[in-house]
């Protein structure tokens, strides 16, 4: 009889790797452990369709609860591990429950990265990573006039389309010198400087945050200065978020910014695999340790763990895609553009369609498509397969 499988996390990375194993054919035991009282369930559409109120709570969902059922796959949702006895094969939960395993999978996930400031614990203030937090976030939302944002990424911004879209005034404050500095070229920086702006939001740059302000224990506004605060109903708290390896560390599997996986998907111990937001591995194609999260990566590396533990031998070193959804706009990213030496814009931004082509060396590296879904799969297929110098897709 094959060991039990024992995934912790219940996100879209342990939901694809119980399905790829009974796709696979591992008919042995299937546990699935989430903190969460639901069922596996998609998070982009959070800070999007689901806050505006486009989608439906149980839209969100992978599959339905009889799907597990029907596939034997033991869901067991509502409780946190404590605690992994890597010499026992055993899991400690918080209830006191323990729980054997044959191979163990860590799908933990990410956290909001908190706010290490004053005032960060006041009521108001919020982050966004689960449907708990869309549910408070959108009936605050109804009563508030004023939304301030701390930090200008892709939730930040996101949620200040949606806030903006329902009326609410939304000021978004970002460190850097421009929004989404991290991920995407100046170019791409202006036109959500510029959309943002036209739609009424206000962006402020080069602004840092000192405290939080509070009345009666109320969130009231946010201090940039000295003698500055902006006014605030809600605050919403976007500065990226951490990986969950703390479970792993404590267990003394090898973690930096991440559980360290191989190709794999096997972390330091023969018999613990990770996969998804938590992970960090090395990228032959970039040369360099990633850490990605992302519906893509969390999918694709769970497939690759799911076939490597019915004794499948893979390499996990994928071309990873992203996007995001802002008002009237679809930005699309093909590959990393980090470390990139040049760029070619394709296309007029005033138009709202156009990309840009991040290079180095000469070789395409990462594309950025605004509302030109042709050039993103253009794009995925000239990185993937390594094309020769120039090919770029028109508009």
């Amino acid at each position: 009889m094959q060991k039990a499988v024992v995934i912790v996390g219940a996100g879209q990375a342990g939901a694809q790797v119980a399905q790829s194993l009974r796709q696979g054919g591992f008919e042995g035991p299937i546990r699935m452990i989430g903190d969460e009282a639901y069922p596996p369930y998609q998070r982009p559409p959070l800070s999007k369709k689901y806050l505006l109120g486009e989608m439906a709570e149980d839209g969100l969902f992978l599959r339905p609860s009889a799907f597990y059922e029907a596939q034997s796959i033991d869901l067991i949702p509502g409780v946190r591990v404590s605690g992994i006895n890597r010499s026992a094969k055993r899991l400690t939960l918080q209830n006191g429950d323990t729980l054997d395993y044959g191979k163990l999978v860590l799908a933990t996930g990410t956290r909001a990265r908190p706010l290490p400031l004053p005032g960060a614990d006041l009521e108001g203030v919020l982050s966004l990573r689960s449907i708990g937090d869309v549910q408070s976030i959108r009936q605050k939302l109804a009563d508030a006039k004023r939304l301030v944002i701390v930090g200008a990424g892709y939730i930040g911004l996101e949620v200040a389309a949606v806030a903006q879209t329902l009326g609410v005034e939304v000021t978004v404050l970002e460190a850097a010198d421009r929004p989404l500095k991290r991920v995407v070229s100046p170019i791409i920086s202006a036109f959500y400087t510029q959309l943002h702006t036209l739609k009424g939001v206000t962006l402020r740059l080069e602004t840092g945050v000192q405290a939080i302000e509070g009345d009666a224990g109320k969130v009231s506004g946010v201090r940039v200065s000295d003698a500055e605060v902006v006014a605030a109903d809600l605050v919403l708290v976007a500065i990226g978020a951490l990986p969950n390896d703390d479970l792993a560390e404590a267990a003394g599997l090898d973690v930096d910014n991440g559980i360290l996986v191989d190709g794999a998907g096997q972390t330091s111990d023969e018999d613990i695999y990770a996969c998804g937001d938590c992970t960090r591995f090395f990228s032959t194609r970039y040369e360099r340790s990633v850490r990605m999260e992302s519906v893509q990566n969390a999918i694709d590396q769970a497939k690759i763990v799911a076939q490597s533990l019915i004794g499948v031998e893979v390499d996990y070193d994928p071309l990873p895609w992203f996007w995001s959804d802002q008002y009237h706009t679809k930005l699309q990213i093909a590959g990393l553009s980090e470390g990139y030496d040049d760029t070619k814009l394709v296309g007029d931004p005033g138009d709202d369609k156009f990309y840009v082509a991040y290079l180095f060396k000469n070789k395409l590296i990462a594309v950025d498509s605004v509302n030109t879904p042709r050039s993103h799969m253009m794009a995925r297929r000239v990185i993937g397969e390594q094309w020769r110098d120039g090919l770029l897709p028109a508009v």
